[in-house]
């Protein structure tokens, strides 16, 4: 598996605004997934019940902004 879903940094937009880094305010990013993992569901061997964020890692800085789904 790639490091990155996406095969190229591209504009993202979040609830219907773009999104800029909050560090270097910065707008191109690579998008990637990522798994939350809870002690208990760890204990229990059940780490795939876990809920997924998608992070937008910056191509300039790096820094990476977390979001999690709507429920």
């Amino acid at each position: 598996m790639a490091l990155f879903e996406s095969k190229a940094p591209e504009r993202v937009q979040v609830a219907g605004l773009d999104l800029h880094c909050e560090i270097c305010k910065r707008d191109m990013f690579w998008h990637r997934r990522a798994q939350l993992n809870t002690a208990v569901a760890t204990f229990f061997s059940f780490d795939w019940a876990n809920a997924t964020a998608d992070c937008y890692v910056c191509d300039g800085c790096g820094y990476v902004h977390w979001f999690l789904p709507k429920r």
